[in-house]
């Protein structure tokens, strides 16, 4: 049977500090590399260049202030295009995959250099190996350890520039030589502050509403940071007398003048792990967009797949070893800047064109007019890019590419699943369940994974003894760690099996049970919540069978579940 759309109730529990550091995961590792390459490019006139470019990063970042407010259910690429075009939002999708690539692949690579290893580029292309079997296991702490990083590098940043103050007045600052067409295609090198502000739009579906005020706090903080500290770094960098070197390891060389090499060793180590964490995020980005355009049927199916952990296995196999790849044939930094650039560039090209060309949303004039000229003048950079850096159009028509044929083959060749013969069952969302609460009012709910008979046994006789005849049974279906999950998705047939299945069996033992679905990575907190809207005094669960290694990487569901539940409800666990 096939089942209907439902939609998807995403908590929005996200603050706008919590968003902030998240955001500063993505942009604020763009100052490890971009001074560098900026100094690589223009020597002692890569401040004009950089301030130039903290212009446009601040320029992009007040457009999607104004994407977050227009799309608070997802205004990434991938969901705002489509209310444009689908076939743009999937190019769109497909440049974005090609940015998360050479994320992975530079952000490591940018990560052992700054950790001054021999043969950085084997130890990169090994720890995105070993961040892919991490991720096998679905790790869902690496979000807070994470937030804790960003926060030492912003702070270890911050303390670098305000060291450099008394130096600032004593620069001299030499002015860019050459023509116009030299200087604008040094400028269009370094356009790699742009990458990881996408970040914020994908996070507005679970963001604390008002969304406009919420996504706001979160990106100006970081926005400032990122623009203004890079910039001010680039003329302190300048201020060193023969400065030589360093493409990969800038903010080492300036701290270690202007502070000591102790400070050096200090930052580099912080900005590695922030790097390191940055490559993580990324291989989750690129496995969930996979995820969600095969839900959305624009890849093969195959790529919906999960492993027992609740991870896609194919689109995670393809999420690190393509970045591997990209590793062993390019490993110099500037080569990959131009890689990176083309697909970041182009997805936010087409977001904000396609915003600022779609008659059926509300924006002011001058909200219209930034977005426009925003969407121009990246379109001018990735024009440039096409034609200057033969080797990232190659790698982008490769991507889009394989994309479209992958597409294609899920569109047409891919015979159609075979329609699975299971009881017909009308499952619910937790908020129709509730409409439904005066007809099916139960105290208590029981949270599946799979058909435990003797679990069911134990609620039948629990209902019974409570003069009930009724019984809410909750079944979470996982989706792989995303700031960007769909509004709207079709329940898998496995979820709908299991609970028409274990409806049939306490319909046998006298027991009506009200079947609900629910989607999300979280199942403990989602429980939880369910538990709370329904006001149920009862969970019952039964016992975990993943190893405690398993629980201790992935997280524990019965531990988080226990904490998240009201006080005055009672978890029972079932052997």
């Amino acid at each position: 049977m096939a089942a209907s759309l439902k939609k998807v109730e995403r908590p929005r529990e996200l603050n706008w500090f919590q968003a902030g550091a998240m955001l500063y995961g993505d942009w604020g590792t763009s100052k490890a590399y971009v001074l560098g390459i900026a100094f690589a490019l223009a020597g002692h006139a890569s401040w004009f260049f950089l301030g130039i470019m903290a212009a446009l990063t601040a320029m992009i970042g007040i457009c999607y202030t104004i994407i977050c407010q227009i799309y608070p259910d997802g205004g990434g690429v991938y969901s705002s295009v489509r209310h444009t075009s689908r076939t743009l939002a999937v190019i769109g999708a497909f440049l974005l995959i090609a940015d998360y690539v050479v994320t992975v692949s530079i952000s490591t690579l940018d990560a052992f250099h700054y950790f001054n290893v021999p043969h950085p580029e084997k130890w990169a292309a090994v720890s995105i190996l070993v961040i892919g079997v991490l991720n096998w296991v679905g790790p869902t702490k690496a979000g807070s350890l994470a937030v804790v990083i960003g926060l030492l590098a912003s702070c270890s940043a911050g303390i670098l520039f305000l060291s450099t103050l008394p130096s600032l007045p004593h620069v001299e600052l030499t002015w860019p030589s050459g023509g116009a067409m030299k200087n604008w295609s040094t400028f269009v090198g370094i356009v790699l502050a742009l990458s990881g502000v996408e970040a914020v739009a994908n996070m507005t579906g679970i963001m604390k509403e008002p969304v406009e005020k919420t996504s706001k706090k979160a990106i100006w903080p970081v926005l400032l940071e990122v623009s203004i500290l890079t910039f001010l770094l680039g003329i302190a960098m300048n201020a060193i007398s023969g400065l030589t070197g360093h493409t990969e390891d800038m903010l080492r060389a300036i701290a270690s003048h202007y502070i000591g090499p102790w400070y050096g060793v200090l930052i580099s180590i912080i900005f590695g792990f922030l790097l390191l964490s940055a490559a993580n995020t990324a291989i989750g980005d690129l496995v969930s967009i996979q995820f969600l355009m095969a839900k959305d049927r624009e890849l093969p199916p195959v790529f919906t797949q999960l492993n027992r952990f609740g991870m896609p296995g194919l689109a995670l196999i393809i999420a690190t070893a393509i970045p591997a790849f990209v590793l062993v044939i390019e490993h110099n930094i500037v080569r990959l800047a131009s890689l990176y650039a083309i697909g970041v560039v182009g997805a936010i090209t087409l977001n904000l064109g396609s915003c600022a060309l779609n008659k059926n949303i509300q924006i002011s004039k001058h909200e219209r007019f930034l977005l426009s000229a925003g969407a121009v003048i990246l379109a001018l950079i990735e024009i440039t890019i096409m034609f200057e850096k033969h080797n990232a159009l190659l790698f982008a028509v490769s991507i889009l590419g394989v994309g479209l044929t992958l597409r294609y083959m899920g569109k047409t060749l891919v015979p159609a699943p075979a329609v699975l013969t299971v009881p017909a069952v009308e499952v619910l969302t937790v908020s129709e369940a509730k409409e439904i609460a005066p007809l099916y009012k139960s105290s208590s709910l029981v949270a599946l994974k799979s058909l435990n008979l003797h679990l069911l046994d134990e609620t039948a006789l629990r209902i019974k003894a409570l003069g009930e005849n009724s019984v809410y049974l909750n079944y979470v279906e996982e989706t792989p760690p995303s700031r960007d999950i769909p509004i709207d998705i079709e329940p898998s047939s496995e979820s709908i099996e299991l609970l028409s299945r274990a409806q049939q069996e306490l319909e046998k033992r006298g027991v009506t049970a009200v079947p609900i679905w629910q989607y999300g990575v979280n199942p403990g907190k989602m429980v939880a919540r369910a538990a709370k809207e329904l006001g149920v005094q009862t969970v019952l669960i039964g016992a975990t069978k993943r190893s405690a290694l398993i629980n201790l990487v992935r997280g524990d569901v019965l531990r988080t579940l226990a904490r998240s539940l009201p006080r005055d409800c009672h978890l029972v666990i079932s052997g």
